[in-house]
């Protein structure tokens, strides 16, 4: 990630797909979790922030870190200018005081970032072939020697894919070849044997030509027995943001054999939709079970590189915005009182969907694309009603009968048992009158196939993931 000076590049593309459905449990306000670190703990997740030295000294700063936060990333300081402005001449001071603090109050570190083609001082681009890399290998083992045994991942190399999938041909690239990434990776490893090893990079949210890049990269190295632990996805979004194949990305780096995590999450926008993508990328990661955690670009958009988009957590005066209830609630499970999202088909990796946002009572349900508007946004109360829109508009799911095939609607809500429905641990969704299970016409997985009930039976189209 670039210093702050730079402008939003961030894009894309995301969430959905998995072959694993996300347990929905019905949970409960006494049982939840009250902080973001908190509440990641509880699945043995870490959820971190950005973290400024020189924000170091505002109290209001430290606070909110220290209370909702069990990790940290330096944003700047470990990055080459700064810990090498001249050739082993190292300045490890402004990390440390944001380590020696992370560390004392219990929360693991990421380092950020050993090896990127930005914030590289003047000496080393002066540099060739062997003198090159002896540069680079010295400047691995300095650093992350100096923290040997303090530092849960590195992100060993950073931002090294142009868009199209290739090589980025920076000057490194250019004069040693792909076999640096390689050498910063086995370098690494044994400057710091314990520390998780990272790959990280922006626009990867979705499966992409960049992404994919980066998959086959990962799969060689691991063919190869090449030491990478760990894929980072800076996930720098806007509210709205097409996510549809953001978890079906997480899952298949994780089937690689590495560890998957959220790395510079930010969200231009505000209010509900902000929420929305918010909440879309937390039940992405708690989907997939080696997304082992996430970490916000910053703690308040006062000082955020994307600080015009408001696009963290807290507002400028530390306030807790309506996207830090959603994350507060999506990491607790999405449980008990009223979290709203998606509901999507394991199966088909589409969310259940009104037509044309209808609000007529008897509207038949189907499966369509996963978006962020009204008619996909689903939310369950603690009495198992599942209900969508608010206020008069306010329907919930209902069924046509009690039978196979019964197809599955909206309706006014009324409180009967024909409009509660069981989350189970394995995905499924019971509806409480007629003990059938929610399923996908036929297993069908188009856009429009009908969604109905039918004895519950495990498979994949009965399987739901959200909320």
């Amino acid at each position: 990630m670039r210093r702050r000076t730079r402008s939003a590049t961030a894009a894309l593309a995301a969430a959905v797909l998995s072959t694993t459905a996300l347990v929905l449990l019905p949970g409960s306000a006494e049982a939840a979790a009250s902080t973001l670190g908190a509440a990641a703990a509880q699945s043995g997740r870490y959820f971190g922030a950005a973290i400024s030295a020189s924000h170091l000294g505002e109290q209001a700063y430290v606070n909110t870190w220290g209370a909702e936060f069990n990790s940290a990333t330096p944003e700047n300081e470990m990055k080459w200018d700064t810990v090498e402005p001249n050739q082993n001449q190292f300045n490890f001071a402004p990390a440390d005081r944001i380590v020696s603090q992370a560390r004392s109050r219990g929360m693991s570190v990421r380092g950020h970032t050993l090896v990127w083609y930005q914030q590289i001082p003047g000496w080393v681009s002066r540099l060739n072939g062997n003198d090159l890399r002896s540069a680079i290998a010295n400047h691995i083992n300095q650093v992350a020697g100096h923290w040997k045994g303090q530092i849960h991942s590195w992100d060993v190399v950073n931002e090294a894919f142009e868009e199209n999938g290739t090589r980025r041909q920076w000057f490194v690239q250019q004069r040693l070849g792909d076999g640096y990434m390689e050498e910063a990776f086995r370098t690494a490893r044994a400057a710091d044997p314990n520390a998780k090893l990272c790959y990280n990079d922006y626009n990867t949210d979705g499966i992409n030509a960049k992404s994919t890049g980066i998959y086959n990269m990962v799969r060689d190295f691991k063919s190869r027995g090449v030491p990478i632990d760990c894929v980072g996805f800076q996930s720098h979004l806007s509210q709205g943001a097409n996510l549809s194949s953001y978890q079906a990305n997480l899952q298949r780096f994780a089937d690689l054999g590495v560890d998957v995590q959220i790395t510079e999450l930010d969200v231009g926008g505000s209010g509900s939709a902000q929420a929305a993508t918010y909440r879309t990328v937390v039940q992405a990661c708690m989907a997939v079970s080696r997304c082992t955690g996430i970490t916000p670009w910053g703690v308040t958009d006062k000082y955020s590189w994307r600080s015009g988009d408001t696009p963290l957590l807290f507002d400028g005066n530390y306030n807790k915005k309506q996207a830090y209830t959603a994350v507060l609630d999506a990491l607790n499970g999405g449980g008990g009182g009223g979290g709203d999202g998606t509901l999507r088909s394991v199966s088909a990796g589409k969310c259940l969907d009104v037509p044309n946002s209808s609000t007529s009572p008897g509207t038949q349900l189907q499966i369509w694309d996963c978006h962020t508007n009204a008619n996909q946004q689903w939310t369950r109360s603690t009495s198992g009603e599942i209900s969508v829109y608010t206020g008069d508009s306010k329907r919930c799911l209902d069924t046509s009968g009690t039978s196979n095939g019964a197809n599955s609607v909206i309706a006014s809500c009324n409180g009967g048992n024909n409009q509660k429905w069981n989350v189970n641990s394995n995905g499924t969704i019971t509806n409480v009158q007629s003990g059938l299970c929610l399923d996908v016409n036929g297993r069908g997985t188009a856009n429009g196939t009908k969604v109905i009930i039918w004895t519950c039976n495990g498979g994949t189209n009965q399987q739901w993931t959200g909320l």
